[in-house]
């Protein structure tokens, strides 16, 4: 299933991906939203295009192998927009800023361990993933509590019940 998501202004699209296996699982509204909240709450006005997608262990291992040499699966991957180089976008259409892929499976589980709903966990890696798409980054102790205050501030501010580890 595929849906796009145009927003008031800024203009920007949002693309929602989920594999057909998960479509029954997954409110995708509830994903353009945190995509939305999270460019909103990042005060991005430039618009903005962008595609979360929603797939299995099997995609994330192969990408994760591919693009980070770790051969295992993991929850989601963030790949901004880097093939354009110096070629500037058509004059009114949005910028393409990148892909934020998550694995069902990985969520589901995350979200069983944490003890909230799988909805909520989707939320939360679409937050992770449009922040990474946006510069942040959370390699080292400091970056990481920097990201994670924002990521539950803009889960916060939309009503998303989530618990974080400490």
């Amino acid at each position: 299933m595929k849906a796009r998501f145009d927003s008031p202004e800024p203009a920007h699209v949002i693309e929602v991906q989920i594999d057909e296996q998960f479509q029954l699982q997954v409110q995708t509204d509830s994903l353009h939203s945190a995509a939305l909240s999270t460019l909103t709450h990042q005060r991005v006005e430039e618009p903005y295009e962008l595609a979360i997608v929603v797939t299995d262990d099997d995609v994330l291992r192969e990408l994760n192998r591919r693009h980070r040499d770790v051969d295992a699966p993991t929850d989601v991957l963030a790949f901004p927009d880097e093939t354009r180089g110096p070629f500037v976008a058509a004059p009114g259409l949005p910028r393409y800023l990148g892909d934020v892929i998550i694995s069902f499976r990985r969520a589901k589980a995350q979200a069983a361990e944490a003890g909230h709903a799988i909805q909520a966990e989707l939320q939360l890696l679409v937050v992770h993933g449009v922040l990474h798409l946006l510069g942040y980054d959370d390699t080292s102790e400091g970056q990481r509590a920097k990201m994670w205050t924002v990521q539950a501030q803009i889960l916060h501010s939309m009503g998303v019940e989530v618990n974080l580890p400490t």
